[in-house]
């Protein structure tokens, strides 16, 4: 006896099947605002819904565009014992990086470039699953999937993770929207808490000063003084460590980026001003105390521009020269 199908539905069950994966990915992506828990979470759901093992995302860094692993499941040893093994460019990146990965496409071992020469530690993988995560054409990154087995992906299955991977692009581009925003508040409460200081504590503690300088010009030098010499000492230090407040609240972007990434990040964050940051010369390391005082004159630089120029923009450069810096 012979099994009849009909089209009709299994063009049914497979349209369910898709409806149902994107709404698992949906609600994965949805779960949290944290981009690596979403994107591990995400990823776990996409693996186990295509009955796949091994997963993996990269994603391209906003400032410099070099790919790094934003987050995996279940890589093989070969993969994990060595700490290089997932660093730097592979044959799928190359792909990305030369607009030859237009669509999600499957990429046997024997061209996967961190595979293909390792003879033991791959846990029997076969061939992996590379889809492009883009968002409004902008290149965010890869998501790859792997196999024990030799079944590549159906045309249906690649379309349906072509689509998961636009949905990926905009769950990115939403989280990394938070997170500046989220920066951006700390920023404006921190600059808020410098101008108090500055405002109120650090002008109050300079009036205490003229006048215990002034009550130390009069007073009994014999029975006075040393009070009022411990008194300046006392509110001369607490003065500095109130400027050292407001410098280090000033200078927060520097407490997780080197001075040229704090520079772009100030630059591209201007909202009242176009502020056009370039860079020339090689890096080099520069210490904290120096960074914060560059930092600082470029961010008063500005503001100065905003209040008393009537300009529309700003070019703001750093040189790094063989003897100095500019």
């Amino acid at each position: 006896m012979s099994l009849h199908t009909n089209p009709v539905t299994d063009k049914l069950r497979q349209r369910n099947r898709e409806l149902a994966i994107l709404n698992s990915v949906a609600q994965a992506l949805n779960s949290s605002l944290m981009l690596k828990e979403a994107l591990h979470t995400t990823l776990a759901q996409v693996a186990q819904l295509f009955e796949l093992e091994t997963g993996w995302i990269w994603l391209l860094h906003e400032e410099s565009g070099v790919g790094y692993l934003a987050t995996a499941q279940n890589l093989p040893p070969g993969l994990t014992a060595n700490s290089t093994a997932m660093q730097g460019s592979c044959y799928c990146l190359r792909l990305y990086d030369e607009d030859k990965l237009s669509g999600a496409d499957n990429i046997n071992v024997l061209q996967c470039s961190r595979l293909n020469w390792r003879v033991d530690g791959t846990n029997g993988l076969k061939f992996h699953a590379s889809i492009p995560i883009n968002a409004h054409g902008k290149k965010l990154g890869i998501l790859n999937l792997a196999s024990t087995d030799w079944r590549e992906l159906s045309a249906e299955d690649l379309r349906l993770l072509n689509t998961i991977g636009a949905m990926l692009g905009i769950a990115i581009e939403r989280t990394r929207l938070f997170e500046r925003q989220h920066e951006l508040g700390v920023a404006r409460e921190r600059n808020r808490l410098a101008r108090e200081i500055h405002d109120t504590l650090a002008q109050g503690l300079v009036a205490v000063i003229m006048q215990l300088e002034s009550a130390a010009a009069q007073l009994d030098q014999h029975t006075a003084q040393p009070f009022i010499h411990n008194a300046l000492t006392l509110t001369r230090a607490n003065l500095e460590e109130a400027r050292r407040s407001v410098l280090n609240l000033r200078a927060a972007p520097l407490a997780t980026r080197n001075l040229p990434q704090a520079l772009r990040h100030l630059a591209t964050n201007s909202d009242k001003i176009e502020v056009i940051y370039s860079q020339t010369g090689d890096e080099i390391e520069i210490d904290s105390h120096t960074s914060t005082g560059i930092y600082r004159l470029a961010q008063e630089a500005i503001t100065n521009v905003i209040k008393h120029a009537e300009a529309t923009q700003v070019q703001l450069s750093l040189d790094f020269g063989s003897e100095s810096l500019t």
